[in-house]
C-alpha cells in the first residue's frame, strides 16, 4: 500500500483485456486513486465494460492526461518509444506495465519463463505439473489469464509467462526462479537489434532466487555483474541437448530427459512430440525443482500431458498409429522444430501448405531427407513443397489427404499437421484449420485396421 499513498492520478494506456485488468485491480483496491483511459483506437475492445466513473480518451493518445499522471501504466503493446509516452518519461512520469502492478502486490512464490519460441507450452506444463503436485496454482501473464486477475486466487504458486515487452516495464518482480528459454529474431521492428531484444528478456533475472538458462544458447545467460555473481552461489543453472546439469541422454532410438545425470523419464513415455518438446518438459520439471517441488509426484501428468492446442498436440492414437495436430506452425521453423528429433518406427505423413506469404521452403529439405515420410502438399501454395522431397504429392484439401493415406496407415505410422504455411486460403484461422484435423483425425482413427 506503501507505494500507492502518492498515487492519486493514474492513466491507462491501451485497454483490451490487459487494461481491464489493471483498470479492475486499481479501483478495487486503491478507490482513492483516480483513474482515465486512453486508446488510440477509435472503438476499443473493452470499452464497454469500464466503470461509469472511469474516463476513456479514444482515437488518440492524450498527451495532457500522461504529463499530469502521477503514474502511467502501459498496455505491452504499445512501445515505450511511442511520441506521448517518450514525452512522459522524459517528463519524469513513472511509467510501469501490469506486471510491475502485479509485482508490487504479490507475496506467494513466482516462477517466471520468456524465450522467442515453446515459452507457452512450459508455462502451461510447469502449472499442470504444480497442481499434480498437490498445489493451487495460478497460471497466466502473457498467456491466458492477465497476471492481475490471478491476485484473485488463493494460490500457493503463480507460474507467469512474460513478454519482452512486458518485461521492458517490469523492474520489482521477485521471483523463486526466472527461465530464458532460447532467442530467435522476432519484434526487430520494436528493437535497435537482437542485443537489444535479448537484453529485455533478461530483465526477467533481475530478482530471481534462481536462474535457469539454455548452455546451448549464450545469449540466454545474464550480462550484468550483479547477476552473473550468482553463478558462484550455486544460483545459475542450466537445461540443454547434452548430459550435464538438466539434459538429454540421446541415442539412436530413445532419448532420456536427466537431472543430474538421472533419467527423469524417457522421451518415447511422453505424449509430447518432437526433441523441442522434450526440452520444454525438461525445462518444467526443472523449474519445478528450482522451486523446491519434487517433480517426481507428477510424472504421471508429466507423460499423460498432450500439449497446448494446436501446437504439436496429440489429438489421436488407435492400433500404434498417432496423429498430431501443430497447425500452429505457421512458418518453416516452427515446421523443423517440430521435425526435430522425431523419432519413429514408421512412416511419417507429413501434412504442409496453405499461404506460404512468399517463404523459402527449401531449408526444410534436409530435415525431410532423413525421415521415413510421405509429404502430403495441400493448399494455395501446397505445390511449392513439391521438390522437397521425392515422396511429395498434392493434394485439393486436407480432407482429401486424409482420405487417401487413412487406408495406407500402419502401426506405428503417424499422421501430423505441421503446415509451415498460414490458413487463411481454405479456413479462417490456424485454429479452425487445427479444429478441422482434429475432427478428421478423430473419425478416421476409428477406422485404422478395421
Amino acid at each position: 500500500m506503501e507505494r500507492w499513498q502518492n498515487i492519486n492520478n493514474l492513466v491507462v494506456v491501451g485497454l483490451g483485456i490487459t487494461g481491464l485488468s489493471v483498470v479492475q485491480h486499481v479501483t478495487k483496491r486503491y478507490p482513492h486513486v483516480t483513474v482515465r483511459v486512453m486508446d488510440s483506437r477509435d472503438n476499443p475492445p473493452g470499452k464497454d465494460e469500464l466503470p461509469s466513473n472511469v474516463a476513456l480518451h479514444s482515437g488518440s493518445f492524450n498527451l495532457e492526461w500522461l504529463l499530469n499522471a502521477d503514474l502511467v501504466v502501459c498496455n505491452p503493446g504499445i512501445a515505450l518509444a511511442t511520441p506521448e509516452i517518450t514525452a512522459a518519461i522524459q517528463a519524469n512520469v513513472p511509467v510501469v506495465g501490469d506486471i510491475e502492478l502485479f509485482a508490487w502486490s504479490n507475496s506467494k512464490p513466482v516462477i517466471a519463463i520468456t524465450g522467442s519460441n515453446g515459452k507457452s507450452t512450459v508455462t502451461d506444463l510447469t502449472g499442470v505439473l504444480a497442481r499434480a503436485a498437490g498445489l493451487n496454482v495460478g497460471v497466466g501473464g502473457n498467456i491466458g489469464v492477465p497476471a492481475l486477475d490471478l491476485l484473485d486466487i488463493d494460490a500457493d504458486l503463480y507460474v507467469l509467462e512474460l513478454s519482452s515487452f512486458q518485461l521492458e516495464t517490469t523492474s520489482s518482480l521477485r521471483t523463486r526462479v526466472s527461465a530464458f528459454l532460447n532467442l530467435s529474431e522476432d519484434h526487430m521492428d520494436r528493437y535497435q537489434g537482437m542485443e537489444d531484444y535479448a537484453q529485455a528478456k533478461r530483465r526477467i533475472f533481475t530478482h530471481a532466487e534462481h536462474l535457469l538458462v539454455n548452455r546451448d544458447e549464450p545469449e540466454t545467460y545474464p550480462n550484468t555483474d550483479a547477476i552473473q555473481g550468482r553463478l558462484h552461489q550455486g544460483k545459475l543453472h542450466t537445461f540443454g541437448s547434452d548430459a550435464n546439469d538438466f539434459g538429454m541422454q540421446i541415442s539412436e532410438h530413445e532419448t532420456g530427459l536427466l537431472d543430474q545425470g538421472e533419467l527423469i523419464v524417457q522421451a518415447q513415455q511422453l505424449k509430447l512430440i518432437g526433441k523441442h518438446n522434450w526440452s520444454n518438459a525438461l525445462v518444467a520439471c526443472a523449474l519445478l525443482k528450482l522451486a523446491g517441488i519434487d517433480y517426481r509426484n507428477s510424472l504421471t501428468a508429466l507423460k499423460d500431458y498432450s500439449g497446448l492446442s494446436h501446437r504439436c498436440q496429440v489429438v489421436a492414437q488407435r492400433d500404434s498409429v498417432t496423429w498430431v495436430n501443430d497447425s500452429k506452425a505457421t512458418n518453416v521453423a516452427s515446421t523443423l522444430a517440430a521435425l526435430s528429433g522425431l523419432q519413429l518406427e514408421g512412416k511419417l505423413y507429413l501434412l504442409v501448405g496453405g499461404v506460404g506469404k512468399g517463404a523459402d521452403f527449401s531449408d526444410l529439405k534436409p530435415a525431410l531427407s532423413s525421415l521415413n515420410v510421405a509429404l502430403c502438399c495441400f493448399g494455395k501454395d501446397g505445390q511449392a513443397f513439391l521438390d522437397l522431397h521425392s515422396s511429395a504429392k498434392l493434394y485439393d484439401s486436407m480432407d482429401e489427404v486424409i482420405d487417401l493415406v487413412t487406408p495406407q496407415l500402419k502401426a506405428g505410422d503417424m499422421v501430423m499437421l505441421s503446415p509451415a504455411c498460414a490458413s487463411f486460403d481454405q479456413f479462417a484461422n490456424f485454429m479452425a484449420r487445427g479444429d478441422h484435423f482434429t475432427t478428421l483425425a478423430e473419425h478416421y482413427s476409428q477406422n485404422v485396421n478395421e
